[in-house]
């Protein structure tokens, strides 16, 4: 459990928050959101006790462990992956560290023995004897295969780093668990793994992520930073988003009578809990939405951003042939065989891989940015391209004006044309005139978007298109994906972008493609399908 009483955290001038009482209680995991900069890991870092409140205070209940997914994934380098893990329980840590000292004694003394003795019974109760195995099982359930588990963490990569971290935190169980985007680098099938480990995790846990799907799947609770307050929300995200949306709808008809509005909010409330019950990650533990007051429900100051996507001219029936591609990663490794297909009209196709780099090498060719080492592709004579690349560095390396920088890629470069798409994306003012090269990841992509919408393309391309945005202009644009009418070709880590917007997947393998026209909840829910895909990566 987790108790924050009259917490206040400023820096400088500015209040995050202030006057924060909220209990955090074990069988619960509580999704914290808010807009960029609102203080979201901030708040974590209060908790944690890694910054200092203003006022107020943060206590566990007594006796209890707290674990935090660490940041740093420097802090680590001179311990092995199994250690790092097991460094996660800090007693537990050190009691090892103890007895290991005192049996390495060349003088083994009745006081060492004594002590030892008293070392062995307090390892035991926190079942030391099984701890190793138990972080080697977190490691391979994570993607760190057993070769890797005395490796040094200074020899491993960086996503490999991410998901030895998360094996730390999660390790021993805590009382109360922290993790700041804990799915960042993950694939798509480790963050299903975590979802479920999560939903049925009977102590307290608190999360901040991007990852919409991830939070309905493990949230019981929604704690929203908004209006410089902190509140908490039975229900996921949806949940909260949904009646956030209705509440503004509400307030923008304000001549709606109030009986009215009550019973519209009553029958979203139970309508939402219907489908809520039925959902694979439910479990007696959870909150029932009903308890929710619906006073509590009202709108919310985020600014989403316009992505609007409207195609200038209908695609004719050609849309793209692709005979043979074959391709490789630049170390050599085989990424995909044998991929051919022909894409229809109205096809909107989530592209899958173990290995990352496939889509976008795949996806690169067909930008003609790379040749294939075999085979061919053909686009439609009526199609129009916009492509959003996975890497966007290169076009942010000068030091042109927000405004100047989108007047590369339009004819029209008149102030009012230009500030409406910049507008869109939310940069208003003397904003325009930022330089390009000191914007956030957030606020490239933005511009990255802005510049796909100038095309007025029948066909989008998006190498994994949620990277570093926010929660709001993820489902701006996961919106106008759904109702988007040309032709789609994506990769992505979010399960909710994908599960809503595409209606075929194809997975490239070393071994040839899978193809399926379904949606990606059903594919990966297939036994067959699952039992082919194993196949498929054999031998590679």
């Amino acid at each position: 459990m987790i108790t924050v009483t009259d917490l206040r955290i400023q820096f400088g001038k500015r209040v995050l928050f202030q006057d924060v009482n909220l209990k955090f209680v074990a069988g619960n995991c509580y999704g914290i959101i808010g807009a960029n900069g609102a203080g979201k890991s901030t708040f974590l870092k209060a908790i944690s006790g890694e910054i200092e409140s203003i006022s107020g205070n943060v206590s566990l209940g007594q006796g209890e462990r707290l674990s935090v997914l660490s940041q740093n994934h420097n802090a680590f380098d001179q311990f092995t992956v199994l250690e790092t893990v097991l460094k996660g329980h800090d007693r537990l840590w050190q009691i090892m560290q103890q007895k290991d000292a005192i049996y390495a004694k060349e003088n083994f003394t009745d006081a060492d023995g004594l002590k030892a003795a008293e070392l062995e019974e307090k390892f035991a109760d926190m079942d030391g004897w099984n701890a190793e195995s138990d972080a080697a099982t977190l490691l391979n359930d994570l993607g760190i295969r057993e070769e890797f588990h005395f490796t040094m963490m200074k020899d491993l990569s960086g996503k490999q780093k991410v998901r030895v971290l998360l094996a730390q935190a999660l390790f021993g169980k805590p009382d109360n668990l922290l993790l700041d985007e804990p799915t960042n680098d993950l694939d798509l099938d480790t963050v299903m793994w975590l979802e479920n480990y999560l939903a049925n995790y009977e102590n307290t846990v608190l999360v901040v992520s991007h990852d919409r799907h991830f939070l309905d799947a493990i949230s019981t609770h929604t704690v929203d930073i908004d209006f410089g307050k902190i509140q908490m929300f039975a229900g996921n995200y949806s949940f909260w988003y949904q009646s956030s949306q209705l509440a503004l709808k509400q307030l923008q008809m304000q001549n709606k009578k109030a009986e009215e509005k009550k019973k519209e909010l009553q029958e979203f409330i139970a309508r939402f809990s219907a489908n809520a019950s039925k959902s694979r990650q439910t479990t007696s533990r959870k909150k029932m939405i009903e308890k929710l007051n619906i006073e509590e429900i009202r709108p919310s100051t985020r600014k989403y951003p316009g992505i609007i996507f409207k195609p200038e001219r209908q695609a004719g029936d050609n849309i793209l042939e692709v005979s043979g591609l074959k391709a490789r990663a630049e170390d050599g490794k085989l990424l995909f065989k044998d991929v051919s297909f022909f894409a229809h009209k109205g096809d909107k196709i989530i592209f899958l891989s173990r290995d990352p780099r496939a889509m976008t090498v795949f996806f690169e060719i067909l930008n003609e940015h790379q040749k294939p080492e075999d085979g061919i592709f053909k686009w439609g004579q009526t199609i129009t391209k916009a492509y959003l690349p996975l890497d966007n560095a290169s076009f942010f390396l000068n030091k042109l004006t927000l405004f100047d920088w989108l007047c590369q890629f339009t004819t029209d470069t008149t102030e009012l044309y230009i500030r409406g798409y910049l507008g869109k994306m939310l940069f208003s003012g003397d904003e325009i005139n930022k330089q390009v090269e000191v914007l956030s990841g957030g606020e490239k992509m933005r511009c990255m978007i802005a510049k796909m919408m100038l095309v007025d393309a029948n066909a989008l391309i998006l190498d994994t298109p949620t990277n570093h945005l926010d929660l709001e202009s993820i489902q701006a644009f996961n919106n106008n994906l759904v109702k988007f009418p040309g032709n789609i070709f994506m990769s992505s880590h979010d399960h909710e972008f994908i599960q809503t917007v595409c209606n075929r997947v194809i997975e490239l393998t070393p071994n040839g493609i899978i193809d399926k026209m379904m949606e990606y909840d059903d594919y990966i829910s297939d036994e067959s399908i699952q039992l082919l895909r194993n196949k498929m990566y054999l031998n590679s």
